[in-house]
């Protein structure tokens, strides 16, 4: 009675929109009546998350802790990390028992606030003053993050959240050289674990619960009313007219279920099962159908205007407005599909794969879900963009959904309704528990000044070279995405070196200043405290090696009170921002590159392909992700005007077909080697910020080159 449903056996840490939900009517509830509360306590959970952020206002530590509570009860209760297995009616009580238990800890955890500012400041204040019941719901709630992390994701973020806490309390005295750090009474970790604004219930909770919640219920609203049926016909009508249609297919429709979808994982799953066999019917091979769909689907992550969780915790992080994020990313966004686009057109007309083979276009889903995904996504984007909060902004577009599902085939009944809540709840339930949990690891890296540290050596390391900088980036991110979901890796990178970029990218300005001369006495009065006998120099102006020279023997600290100095507030905030950018795309490179690569992986399994050379499949055809962080680096992708934006956005595609027909060695016919160089040439010039005559050069270069290689294959 009370055996799980069984489950493919898809690795999917991430988890996102199906039609068929963890805690859907139909299927794992089936007529027990434990099962079916716990579908009705989804539904109110819901409606709260709805009712809380609109109409209900309340304490953050007691929304957050309301909001966890609700969520670790649900996972301990519906187990949704065990695929396949099967609990007896004992370990599923024992579960319940558990969730209620952690549920019940991390509400006290709220109640008691007052009571410990209360007894502390009676004994003079040098300790926090914890009861024997708070120390048993704090020490409860912590080892539930813990539990539910390896249930959830494996064994990286317990062992990252063990190591936080004990560096912390006794690990950082025995730390050689800069990662030594003083450690911390266990009342005053504990204390900071819980209530602090970087700890468990603050600001990356708040994240959750006010944002990530809403716009994951928002996307289950839209997978219930048929818009991601909408997604693929609409996605037919246009990948038809083109030569290797099925594969644009799986471009079009990953773009556009990623502005509703949370996860890569998912979004290869929900499409790639419809994409992947009607790409292999048209022809393409099957691990390359794997890696279009891997590929498109991780751009999901990057589409406008959800992006994912990252977009949220970006804003909170920076302080940049969530509508400042979404604009500055759609022409990116833009980029890296159309880089896709360009492998799947060369692949198609390498092995003459026609237009064929697409499947016939449902005109009735499509116009069945056309209102239901146009109208609502519409609104919130506007809603945005005008500067309303995301979380009105998402609870507006579901009830503009529900109104306008009636003028449709796909009406949202209660039936619906019901099903959409408890959808949205139960994707959400990975998100929700994780970054609960990194607010642990987050307080630790806070609390111990380990960021500063990890920022000072990318500094060192990298010798003043961003693109070394990136590297060491990148290199983080692929080892962190080996055990984390992308948006623990984008936390943890941001936390440990967006600062550290941001700051490489405020030195660019503070280099031309040097150059030409510095007459602010502030400024020079800084600099000879590290420098004096060049005072006169700094002052004339030096050369580009000298500045870079000077620049990088001023200690990090000193550094850090240059910059508001010499860059003004709007730069900085500018390069703040592309530094997060940077962080976050390339926190998405853990689906498509080897050796673990789950898009990849789960795109394997549908094509029935071997997994790893569909990964090195995918990593190919989602290079975007490593070109545009370049672009964030060394042009005004971001922050500049429209018109150069839109210049560098037209030339890096001459740019993005250049380097595709180098992977594949052809463009529009075969690419003998002597035409390597110049495209090497002719790409790199068009990636060249601002410079028209070098970005004319370069895209005459590329265009010449793949009309020589069109005549060459007509000949």
């Amino acid at each position: 009675m009370f055996t799980q449903r069984r489950h493919p056996p898809a690795d999917d840490r991430e988890q996102g929109f199906t039609r068929e939900g963890l805690l859907d009517f139909d299927t794992s509830f089936g007529r027990s009546k434990a099962l079916t509360l716990l579908l009705v306590f989804s539904i109110g959970f819901a409606l709260w998350h709805v009712l809380t952020n609109t109409l209900i206002t309340e304490p953050t530590l007691w929304q957050n802790t309301l909001h966890f509570a609700g969520f670790a009860f649900l996972a301990f209760a519906c187990n949704p990390a065990l695929k396949g297995y099967a609990r007896s009616r004992q370990a599923f009580y024992i579960d319940v028992v558990l969730g209620a238990l952690v549920a019940v800890s991390a509400l006290w955890i709220a109640w008691a606030e007052s009571g410990i500012y209360a007894r502390t400041l009676e004994k003079t204040g040098l300790q926090w003053q914890f009861t024997v019941v708070d120390w048993a719901a704090g020490i409860i709630v912590v080892l539930a993050c813990i539990e539910l992390t390896r249930r959830l994701t494996g064994w990286i973020i317990p062992v990252l959240i063990m190591l936080s806490l004990g560096y912390v309390t006794f690990l950082g005295e025995w730390m050689p050289g800069a990662f030594r750090a003083a450690s911390l009474p266990v009342s005053d970790v504990m204390f900071r674990s819980l209530y602090n604004d970087e700890g468990m219930f603050g600001i990356i909770a708040t994240i959750s619960s006010a944002n990530i919640t809403l716009f994951m219920i928002f996307g289950a609203f839209l997978v219930v009313s048929g818009a991601s049926d909408f997604v693929i016909e609409a996605s037919k009508v246009v990948a038809s007219r083109f030569r290797g249609g099925a594969a644009f297919v799986a471009v079009i429709s990953s773009a556009l279920t990623g502005t509703i979808s949370g996860s890569a994982i998912a979004n290869t799953a929900s499409t790639g099962i419809i994409t992947i066999p009607m790409m292999k019917a048209n022809g393409f091979r099957g691990r390359f159908a794997a890696g279009v769909e891997a590929s498109a689907s991780t751009g999901g992550q990057l589409m406008p205007p959800i992006m994912g969780a990252g977009a949220f915790i970006m804003a909170s992080y920076t302080g940049i407005a969530y509508s400042t994020i979404v604009v500055v990313s759609i022409v990116p966004a833009l980029l890296y599909f159309l880089s896709v686009a360009f492998i799947v057109r060369i692949e198609a007309v390498k092995y003459q794969i026609g237009t064929e083979h697409v499947e016939a276009i449902d005109r009735k889903k499509m116009l069945a879900g056309l209102l239901n995904f146009v109208l609502p996504l519409g609104v919130m984007t506007y809603m945005l963009v005008s500067g309303k909060t995301p979380s009105y902004a998402a609870c507006f577009a579901i009830a503009t959904l529900v109104t306008v599902s009636w003028l449709t085939p796909n009406r949202m009944d209660f039936k619906n309704i019901s099903r959409a809540l408890s959808l949205g709840i139960s994707t959400s339930i990975m998100t929700a528990v994780l970054l609960v949990a990194v607010g642990l690891i987050n307080n630790a890296v806070t609390t111990s000044g380990l960021a500063n540290t990890f920022a000072l050596m990318i500094a060192q390391w990298s010798q003043g070279s961003m693109l070394l900088a990136l590297l060491l980036v990148t290199l983080a991110s692929l080892i962190l995405g080996m055990g984390l979901p992308v948006t623990a890796a984008y936390i943890v990178l941001s936390i440990l070196s967006a600062p550290a970029l941001a700051g490489m990218l405020a030195d660019t300005v503070i280099v031309e200043q040097l150059v030409r001369g510095v007459s602010d006495p502030s400024v020079l009065a800084t600099f000879s405290l590290v420098a004096s006998p060049l005072t006169e120099k700094i002052a004339a102006g030096m050369s580009v090696s000298e500045a870079h020279t000077l620049l990088s023997a001023v200690p990090f600290d000193l550094a850090v009170v240059l910059r508001p100095m010499m860059v003004d507030e709007a730069q900085l905030t500018t390069f703040l921002l592309a530094a997060h950018l940077i962080v976050f795309w390339l926190s998405q490179d853990s689906n498509v590159t080897p050796p673990v690569c789950l898009a990849a992986f789960t795109a394997a399994g549908i094509a029935k392909s071997p997994p790893m050379a569909t990964g090195f499949q995918a990593w190919k055809i989602a290079k975007g992700l490593y070109i545009v962080p370049l672009l964030f680096a060394y042009t005004p992708l971001v922050g500049g005007s429209f018109w150069e934006v839109m210049q560098i956005g037209c030339f890096a595609l001459f740019g993005m077909y250049a380097f595709s027909a180098l992977i594949q060695g052809y463009a529009e016919g075969p690419l003998p080697l002597w035409t390597y160089p110049l495209l090497i040439v002719g790409g790199g010039a068009c990636f060249y910020p601002l410079m028209l005559s070098a970005n004319l050069v370069g895209a005459v270069m590329v265009s010449l080159l793949v009309w020589w290689s069109r005549s060459r294959a007509a000949s």
